[in-house]
């Protein structure tokens, strides 16, 4: 598998690193337990002749030419992980750049994954119209604002199409690595993982921090801090929009086009939150945990935090012990 790195300027240097790593492992052990088979020809490439990362660290990169032919084009993270300093990195000359090389390698074939803020370039190129992917959680508001062609699912940590691959925050670099060795090999994959003490995740949904989306918008923020009084109480389309001094439907559209999802659902978030938190630190059984976030009995708690979190009560227990 022949593999382009782009590497473009101030990106995220732990999500360059971890995807180098990863794959240079998946070669050492492919060589001492499989015969060197299968092989990754990795090449970090940039659009520039000199590349600093994030922390100011020089990267060695190689000039794009003819002769250089990926099967896949990776674009790891910039380092920048607020609006403010995103939005004016992407209409950098380097970044318009890159987005027409993505281009002319997908239109030679080649298949482009991108994680965390990189996916962000793949949706500036117009890779993403029309089809499902996943972003950086935290950034999902402005993802959904400026890319509303694309099916964001930011709960998601991979999100596989037709033109490759998007996957989440941050150390999603290492479950986007390690996913690309598990099409060539799973075996290969196992051994990597295991050898990192990581595996593919599937969901980024217990690591979103409710508050941090709500923040995107002054209506939503007022209706988190709504709803976080009334949890106890449960959720009321009508008693939200009235408190917030706006209509019922108007709520609706504005949660839809920030978090991508419905009030209640958001609403739901902050249960799930609230439950994980009193799971964590309270010492108080299920159904008194299910009385704080408004329900009559820990069933059908356990049932939202195993469809949100795909855990039960005794797993979210353990995992934070």
């Amino acid at each position: 598998m022949r593999i382009a790195v782009l590497a473009l300027e101030g990106l995220f240097d732990t999500g360059l690193t971890v995807l180098l790593d990863a794959l240079s492992l998946a070669n050492k052990f492919a060589m001492v337990h499989m015969g060197g088979a299968p092989h990754f020809d990795v090449t970090v490439v940039g659009v520039r002749k000199k590349v600093r990362s994030g922390l100011g660290i020089t990267i060695p990169v190689k000039p794009i030419t003819e002769e250089l032919k990926p099967d896949w084009v990776i674009v790891p993270a910039l380092g920048a992980g607020s609006p403010d300093v995103l939005v004016p990195a992407l209409a950098r000359p380097d970044v318009r750049k890159a987005t027409k090389q993505l281009l002319a390698w997908r239109d030679a074939g080649a298949q482009i994954a991108a994680s965390c803020i990189g996916t962000f370039i793949l949706a500036e190129a117009g890779l993403l119209d029309g089809r499902e992917a996943t972003t950086t959680w935290w950034l999902a508001p402005l993802f959904r604002q400026r890319y509303p062609q694309v099916r964001l699912d930011e709960s998601r940590m991979l999100v596989p199409t037709d033109v490759g691959v998007t996957a989440g925050a941050a150390m999603g670099h290492l479950d986007l690595a390690l996913w690309l060795i598990r099409k060539a090999s799973p075996e290969l994959s196992n051994l990597v993982s295991r050898y990192l003490l990581a595996d593919i995740r599937s969901s980024q949904a217990p690591y979103i921090i409710p508050n941090h989306l709500a923040q995107a918008d002054p209506l939503i923020l007022k209706f988190e801090r709504w709803s976080r009084d009334q949890l106890k109480h449960g959720f009321s389309l009508d008693d939200a929009a009235s408190a917030l001094a706006t209509s019922p439907r108007s709520l609706q559209r504005r949660c839809q086009a920030v978090l991508g999802k419905s009030p209640l659902a958001y609403f739901q978030d902050l249960r799930v939150e609230r439950a994980q938190s009193l799971l964590h630190g309270s010492g108080m059984d299920i159904e008194a945990i299910a009385a704080e976030v408004g329900y009559e009995d820990g069933a059908t708690l356990r049932t939202l935090l195993r469809q949100r979190l795909g855990k039960g009560v005794r797993d979210l227990r353990a995992d934070l012990r």
